[in-house]
């Protein structure tokens, strides 16, 4: 039987989701605990890699086991073993061919910019207190619309087979003295949308026209984008699925 689990996760203690050697991971904690609580080992498959340090609204994984008689006492135990920067939210059953990965038919990320500094949000939203011009910058999301290859967002040297995604949504808005950054597409590339918005910065600041925004990503060069920013003002906080995938 195939189980997705529902949950949530601050990356700052983390390199990223996915198993590595020499480095303490997300998907590694979580494997162990479902390994410790359940008697056996337990192997996850997340919808998708986050980078070291980026966090998670909304993660889903799946994993292989048999029925599960008491899943809220198994949501109970697994919270209360698990260390508190991550959150089981829900388990349940789908069908036996779904995947966590594969099946997704969408990813949201949100990115925060706190525009004053602000000791509270210190390592939740990268501070950025020069002046941003948000028509402009909303001018450029627009524009990634128009396009389906970003390899010039796209870290170098990836193992990836095509640079194509589909961006259904992009855009900013001001959130009190945050400056939010949305966007949902069908799938990301490692470290894209760090880059877009290094890029859209520079969009914000003037450094760049709306003009030259179209070159960066038609010239498919990482070196002609923006800069990387910090992977702590960036979550996941969607994954979507066909709703026919859950069993009743």
């Amino acid at each position: 039987m195939r189980y997705f689990v529902e949950l949530s996760y601050n990356g700052k203690a983390y390199h990223g989701w996915q198993n590595q050697p020499n480095a303490v991971t997300v998907q590694e904690v979580l494997e162990h605990a479902f390994s410790t609580l359940m008697g056996k080992t337990v192997n996850l498959v997340g919808a998708g890699r986050t980078d070291t340090g980026v966090h998670a609204l909304q993660m889903i994984a799946h994993f292989d086991w048999g029925e599960i008689i008491n899943i809220e006492d198994l949501i109970y135990k697994l919270n209360s073993f698990l260390p508190n920067d991550i959150v089981i939210h829900d388990i349940f059953r789908v069908k036996d061919e779904c995947h966590a990965r594969f099946d997704a038919i969408s990813r949201t990320y949100k990115y925060r910019i706190s525009t004053s500094k602000n000791a509270f949000t210190v390592d939740e939203a990268y501070c950025f207190k020069t002046r941003l011009d948000l028509d402009k910058m909303n001018t450029g999301s627009k524009v990634l619309l128009n396009h389906k290859d970003f390899q010039c967002f796209s870290r170098t040297k990836s193992d990836v087979k095509t640079y194509t995604c589909h961006i259904k949504q992009a855009d900013w808005r001001k959130q009190d003295d945050e400056l939010v950054f949305t966007i949902r597409a069908d799938r990301f590339l490692r470290n894209m949308v760090r880059a877009i918005v290094g890029t859209l910065i520079e969009v914000g600041l003037g450094k760049m026209s709306i003009e030259g925004l179209e070159n960066v990503i038609k010239s498919k060069d990482r070196s002609q984008a923006g800069a990387s920013v910090p992977a702590h003002g960036l979550y996941l906080v969607q994954v979507e699925y066909p709703k026919s995938i859950k069993l009743k």
